[in-house]
């Protein structure tokens, strides 16, 4: 199970936020690139970026910084945010990024997103973001009228192997992972899942162990920022 860093970008810099909450913000760097190149040397084996301007707004802000993070580590990256058109997909695969996290297109374009997933096979994943069973899109600013589960299932016909799967109410607070969502979606479909949201401590690491078949990482944010876990202690669970 890998152990993914998370870089949340806005307005340029390395930032936090509390479920989602523009106005609950915390920076935690001024130099996105140097985060990543210390996550890197760390032993970080991938990275997970988020483009909250573009996530917020459908319009990023943060491409050169992105090209940045893609010229200077060489470990892959997984990119969400703002992914919206087929252009600003292929933009951000040109520069670098290795994997894709659709969203708010998943549910308001589901058919360019199945065009996507199609002609880009596993470099394109789902983001699923929960919050009270519904998944939610546009930076999570807004709750949609689809079902988690639902929106699972209709991304497993599709082809899609691999989602994130974040809820948003455990996202920033470090009060562990949703353990009983993680249930329900392995019981109702086959999809790898990347666990976002909650993580705080080497117990709660170790709570994803029993799931290792279908869990195939495991995103970190606020707790290594905060210095609650360290990387190379959290990546020793799953070693």
């Amino acid at each position: 199970m890998l152990v993914i860093p998370a870089i949340d970008l806005h307005r340029g810099r390395c930032v936090r936020l509390y479920q989602g909450d523009p106005e609950r913000e915390t920076v935690y760097g001024n130099n996105p690139v140097e985060v990543a190149l210390q996550w890197e040397q760390l032993g970080a084996k991938m990275l997970h970026l988020v483009d909250l301007d573009g996530a917020f707004t459908g319009h990023s802000k943060n491409t050169e910084i992105i090209c940045a993070i893609g010229e200077k580590v060489n470990i892959p990256l997984q990119l969400g945010g703002g992914m919206r058109s087929r252009e600003t997909v292929e933009k951000a695969l040109s520069a670098g990024v290795s994997r894709i996290i659709m969203g708010t297109i998943a549910i308001d374009q589901p058919e360019l997103a199945q065009e996507l997933a199609s002609y880009y096979g596993e470099r394109i994943l789902v983001g699923i973001d929960a919050r009270e069973g519904m998944a939610a899109v546009k930076g999570w600013t807004q709750s949609s009228t689809v079902k988690t589960l639902d929106l699972a299932a209709r991304i497993e016909e599709w082809g899609i192997r691999e989602i994130v799967y974040t809820d948003i109410q455990k996202d920033g607070t470090m009060q562990g992972p949703d353990l009983k969502g993680l249930e329900e979606l392995i019981e109702k479909t086959g999809l790898q899942i990347i666990m976002s949201g909650g993580i705080s401590s080497i117990e709660d690491l170790k709570s994803l162990k029993p799931y290792n078949e279908r869990v195939k990482g495991v995103i970190i944010g606020k707790a290594l920022y905060s210095n609650q876990v360290t990387l190379p202690d959290a990546m020793a669970v799953f070693s």
